[in-house]
């Protein structure tokens, strides 16, 4: 099964995305946007970039679980991971983001109801 972009509106009418692995877990998130244009913009940044060299950067957080983020070229967040229980569990999510982004369907539930 392939990955799944999946962009929703928030209960305060910004838009956010979720990057999905074939089972349905969510391997990366976006920020909130205030325009539906701009978390597409930041869906394609994301597929442009889960493949560029050096664009992942794993991270600690304050209670020591491992997690990452990806940057755009000029050094932007585009999106973060879920905290992991392990370093190795972290690097499998990466190479997971490497693998589905580029593909990865777009879901768009905003269109819904």
């Amino acid at each position: 099964m392939s990955g799944k972009f999946r962009l929703k509106k928030a209960s305060n009418g910004q838009f956010q995305f979720n990057l999905e692995a074939g089972n349905g877990q969510p391997i990366l998130s976006s920020e909130q946007y205030k325009a539906k244009d701009s978390a597409l913009n930041g869906i394609e940044s994301v597929r442009k970039n889960a493949v560029r060299e050096g664009a992942f950067e794993p991270l600690t957080a304050k209670d020591g679980r491992p997690y990452f983020v990806l940057k755009a070229s000029n050094g932007q967040v585009i999106g973060q991971s879920q905290m992991y229980a392990s370093a190795a569990s972290c690097n499998q999510g990466m190479e997971s983001v490497k693998k589905h982004a580029p593909e990865a369907l777009l879901v768009d539930e905003t269109l819904a109801g």
